[in-house]
């Protein structure tokens, strides 16, 4: 319903015209307000809107970018994990090769431990007499002095 339709029903209802009778101050701003409506809503519906298609296109260029940007997250991320396992591989090469070096270093100090330990083992009593020969040998060498027979 325009407001001039309402206008003349009111007026057509026998009401006080006097009421209606508006200021002309009013009517005027109230008729400026009604023609830039009127001319905002023929500017929104003439305007050029964006086609369907265009839409369309607009969709698939984003969607292509977000794709390529995911394939790129991807790609780089791939290459940075590969590494990482890379460098995690050597360093457990690096850790068993040198654990195996402690293992074979404990095994010779075992072994020398061992050697140590047969060689400082007490003379068995059939063999003292030659102990002490070779006890007083050493003490003549260290002393100087040569036994002659």
């Amino acid at each position: 319903m325009s407001f001039k339709n309402e206008l003349d029903r009111s007026q057509a209802g026998g009401e006080d015209h006097d009421a209606l009778a508006l200021d002309p101050a009013l009517k005027a701003a109230l008729d400026n307000f009604r023609q830039s409506v009127h001319s905002w809503s023929e500017a929104a519906y003439n305007r050029p809107r964006m086609q369907v298609a265009s839409r369309r296109r607009l969709w698939r260029l984003a969607t292509g970018w977000a794709l390529g940007c995911v394939l790129v997250a991807g790609a780089v991320s791939g290459g940075v994990y590969g590494r990482h396992l890379k460098q995690a591989r050597a360093e457990a090469v690096l850790e068993a090769e040198h654990q195996r070096q402690l293992a074979a270093d404990r095994e010779a100090e075992e072994l020398m431990a061992d050697v140590d330990s047969d060689i400082s083992r007490q003379v068995p009593s059939a063999m003292e007499p030659l102990a002490q020969l070779m006890a007083e040998d050493e003490s003549n060498i260290s002393t100087g002095k040569k036994k002659r027979n």
